[in-house]
């Protein structure tokens, strides 16, 4: 196996869709909750952005090989 193959290899174990649809997941679910919870106006406030970046990152991890 030449070194191209093996990082490409390499690559494509980091680059595997199920974990990152799950931090993606969870980034949502966590935007979701900043924006329900009644504590803090902060977190409120950048709920929006949370719930954004989650869901542009489920979007672009769902073009990843299994």
């Amino acid at each position: 196996m030449n070194a191209d193959a093996q990082r490409q290899t390499g690559l494509m174990r980091y680059f595997r869709r199920g974990p990152w649809e799950n931090l993606a997941t969870a980034l949502i679910a966590l935007g979701v909750f900043m924006l329900m919870q009644p504590f803090s106006l902060v977190l409120f406030g950048y709920s929006l952005i949370v719930i954004l970046t989650g869901t542009i990152g489920f979007v672009i991890v769902s073009h990843f090989p299994e």
